[in-house]
């Protein structure tokens, strides 16, 4: 599989749906990677933040990157792996491989807040260790640590590392990520719905989006349009699913998609300990933006 299958495109940051028990509700998580799929993105990315996977056992990882795997026909799978722990971020990268995914998203260490040569030295560990092609994940807001240019033009050059999740909120630094790496087999992603359109206008390949679980049509068509260079229809897209990305981000990802997919019917609300159910007022307005988008909703 080429590295452009991992990075263009849209790709779903899929939810990992539980029973009232808490749980994984298999059956609801091979649905939503079929229906996913049938809507036309172009890979899925499960146990990454959106998928709760601070709070999923080690195997726990590896069953559901083997169920949607086993769920979907054609599209590549990129499995979340990533930790604060060097050894644990091989470990679960291992285990995604023996799962048989395509690729890797790893997020930068957190809480640790390391330097950059410890950053980078993070890194090369676990792209000397797995031989997959692996994105890397900046996304300060969650792991109290920007990831500097310099480390990352640096891991550009490593055969393992093929892409970026850029997450920062930063275009400044994206667009300086773009610039600098133009030469080598790399890409940039974007992380954030609500710059997408922007990174793809600096050079950006695709996303990797929490938005998709709930609308992949929109998402995916915006993308093509700015990939074609149909800038204007791109904009359209982007200001029409506006609403939907506010409130898909009041609380913390994934408490808002995870309510909207149970708004939809696609799967409980359910979610593990410390995350707690939307705010009842945010729900309200949830369902307002759903129905304003005409997108399908449970009775």
């Amino acid at each position: 599989m080429t590295h452009e299958r991992l990075t263009t495109g849209v790709f779903p940051a899929m939810v990992t749906p539980f029973t009232e028990s808490g749980a994984i509700d298999h059956d609801a998580l091979a649905a939503e990677a079929s229906r996913l799929e049938a809507a036309g993105v172009d890979g899925l990315v499960p146990v990454g933040s959106t998928g709760e996977s601070a709070t999923l056992s080690h195997d726990e990882h590896v069953e559901v990157v083997e169920t949607v795997i086993e769920a979907v026909d054609d599209v590549p799978v990129i499995a979340g792996s990533g930790s604060n722990n060097t050894r644990e971020a091989i470990d679960l990268s291992v285990g995604a491989k023996a799962a048989g995914a395509d690729g890797l998203l790893l997020i930068s260490p957190y809480y640790n807040r390391p330097e950059p040569a410890g950053m980078e030295a993070h890194y090369r560990a676990v792209a000397d260790a797995v031989d997959l092609p692996q994105i890397v994940y900046n996304v300060p807001g969650r792991t109290g640590r920007s990831m500097a240019v310099e480390t990352t033009v640096a891991l550009a050059g490593h055969p393992n590392i093929v892409g970026y999740k850029a997450a920062s909120g930063d275009l400044g630094l994206i667009s300086e990520v773009v610039e600098r790496t133009r030469g080598e087999d790399f890409a940039v992603v974007s992380g954030d719905d609500g710059l997408t359109l922007p990174i793809m206008t600096v050079g950006g390949t695709g996303t990797i989006s929490v938005v998709a679980n709930v609308d992949p049509e929109r998402v995916t068509a915006l993308v093509e349009a700015a990939t074609t260079g149909d800038i204007e229809t791109a904009r359209a897209i982007h200001h029409e699913l506006g609403p939907l990305i506010r409130a898909l981000f009041v609380e913390s990802n994934p408490i808002p998609v995870k309510e909207a997919l149970a708004i939809q019917g696609r799967c409980r609300p359910t979610l593990r300990s410390p995350l707690s159910r939307l705010s009842p007022a945010y729900r309200d307005d949830l369902v307002a933006v759903l129905d304003e988008l005409d997108l399908e909703r449970s009775p």
